[in-house]
């Protein structure tokens, strides 16, 4: 019995799987999420599409592949107050000052919109580990006795990026690190320790 062809072939890892990842961001930033294609990200990586499709069977799992292998995934900081694991869990990792960063969020904002596959996928491998760490964060101050027991964790958890993505893409504001602590000093901490 003759194996598989798609068994044999080699699988895309390694120094080459991020090379194709990068090139998947480039395309995303330059192009958007919308006209983004197998072939286009095929050229840019200088690899065939054939390739990607060994490891990826479809433009929203490279996407989003290629999103979180670029974000950094630090344990969830644990400073002894809930400002403090704010401050360090949302202004240490940067990002949003950056334009190719902008143009890739503002892609995935977009793509979430029309694709839903995209949209599913993205939500379960980015934004619920990051409502989880949030979470975690909002759990701790609670066991703590920093904030009231009987609030809406699932709520509170998302509160923080969407003011700030808010102020950054709707409102036209930089995201720095000085909007990040503005956001938690006079929104967040007010709202849960007004309880």
């Amino acid at each position: 019995m003759v194996p598989d062809a798609a068994a044999v072939r080699p699988r895309v890892e390694g120094d080459r799987e991020r090379e194709i990842l990068d090139a998947a961001l480039t395309v995303l930033a330059d192009t958007g999420y919308d006209r983004l294609t197998m072939d286009a990200v095929a050229t840019e990586a200088k690899a065939s599409k054939a390739t990607l499709y060994r490891r990826w069977s479809s433009k929203p799992e490279l996407v989003v592949e290629a999103i979180c292998s670029h974000k950094e995934h630090p344990p969830v900081p644990d400073t002894g107050s809930l400002r403090g694991d704010l401050l360090a869990a949302h202004c240490g990792m940067g990002g949003l000052q950056d334009p190719r960063a902008v143009a890739i969020q503002a892609a995935v904002v977009t793509a979430m919109g029309r694709d839903p596959e995209f949209a599913a996928t993205y939500r379960r491998e980015f934004i619920g580990p990051k409502i989880a760490r949030s979470r975690e964060i909002f759990a701790r101050a609670v066991a703590r006795g920093e904030i009231s027991p009987d609030l809406d964790l699932e709520l509170i958890s998302g509160a923080l990026p969407g003011i700030v993505l808010h102020r950054i893409f709707l409102l036209g504001e930089e995201g720095t690190p000085a909007l990040v602590e503005r956001v938690i000093d006079q929104v967040i901490l007010p709202a849960v320790t007004s309880r």
